[in-house]
């Protein structure tokens, strides 16, 4: 009894309804344009995506304590800057660049973090300042280094950009990159103590601090995750297209909260898993690139994309919060009684 009952959890998960929902992408573009199939091309996909895949999985954590993070996409163009002034005109060893920028992104993610769970200023406002803010100051630091914008800081050296064109037994780096996040992000999350205090801090903040959990260091804590995956996605942008712009990832941000809200996480907080955001961040990523590949120009690819987020949500609430007890409580109608 108990194998049939496992396969009905597993098969009624939201996870696996993603991942049936990914596998009729790639059937239905693969039909449409045959060289879709080709794994060359779709697991090089990911490169055209890979930002969304790694932030998203980390303001899951955000959006589990009950904020929400809108200034990431901010900080991916802010760390590429920095990678590029500290590299060029700073002198500074590539890696060491890679390091400071990645640390400038801690840094972002610690003082929103810190205005949301000590100041108690609304996680929205916060980090809706943060995103015009970051965003400021990586122009600023263009015009400073007199680097004219449209054109950004290129000539990195071979040994930065290489690594995002390296093949491992024919597994592009990217895409081994993402996997190592997703299992680094989901045993953080779901097999620790510290992923057990972001749940509880999205649960009931009051129950956690009698608990005598820290939940202002836990909520700051996961803006700081979300401003290293920003910077970290930054980084590899630019080593992907050999330049480093302050415009870059300034259209993630709707992506990113897309693939969060469709991989399960609840907006209200307490609820979500990395697994389900990483599938939704592949689901949302092959269905751009697709329908790049059969034609669909740019500007009209968020139009199946928005209609698949409010489908599946609505499924999902329909699947979750439906119930004849509580629709008879709402409308104060009779509930017959089986029994008698």
């Amino acid at each position: 009894m108990k194998k049939p009952l496992e396969l009905r959890r597993v098969f009624f998960r939201w996870e696996f309804f993603l991942l049936v929902l990914l596998f009729l992408e790639i059937l239905l573009f693969g039909t449409l344009n045959p060289r879709f199939l080709r794994p060359q091309v779709l697991l090089g996909s990911i490169n055209d995506f890979l930002s969304i895949c790694i932030i998203s999985m980390f303001v899951t954590f955000v959006l589990i304590t009950g904020g929400i993070d809108i200034q990431a996409a901010s900080i991916v163009g802010l760390s590429s800057v920095m990678v590029g002034i500290l590299w060029q005109q700073a002198g500074m060893n590539i890696w060491l660049a890679c390091l400071c920028a990645i640390l400038a992104g801690m840094a972002c993610g610690l003082l929103s973090g810190f205005l949301v769970a000590y100041i108690k200023v609304q996680a929205m406002v916060v980090t809706l300042g943060g995103s015009f803010f970051y965003a400021g100051v990586a122009v600023t630091l263009t015009k400073i280094a007199n680097v004219e914008a449209y054109r950004g800081i290129s000539g990195f050296p071979q040994s930065f950009t290489a690594f995002s064109s390296l093949r491992i037994s024919g597994v592009p780096f990217q895409f081994i990159i993402f996997a190592v996040l997703v299992v680094i992000s989901s045993i953080l999350l779901h097999r620790t103590k510290y992923g057990r205090y972001v749940f509880l801090c999205g649960i009931n903040p009051t129950a956690a601090e009698y608990s005598g959990i820290n939940s202002r260091l836990v909520i700051m804590s996961t803006y700081m995750l979300t401003g290293m995956s920003a910077a970290l996605a930054g980084i590899i942008l630019t080593s992907y297209l050999g330049t480093a712009k302050a415009d870059f990832g300034r259209e993630l941000t709707l992506p990113i909260i897309t693939a969060v809200v469709l991989g399960g996480t609840s907006i209200l907080g307490g609820r979500g898993t990395v697994i389900g955001t990483a599938l939704a961040a592949l689901v949302i990523g092959i269905m751009r690139f697709g329908l790049s590949m059969v034609g669909i120009y740019p500007q009209y690819q968020d139009i199946p994309v928005g209609i698949l987020l409010i489908i599946a949500v609505g499924i999902r609430g329909l699947a979750s919060g439906f119930s004849v007890s509580a629709f008879s409580k709402r409308f104060r109608l009779p509930v017959v009684n089986r029994t008698q």
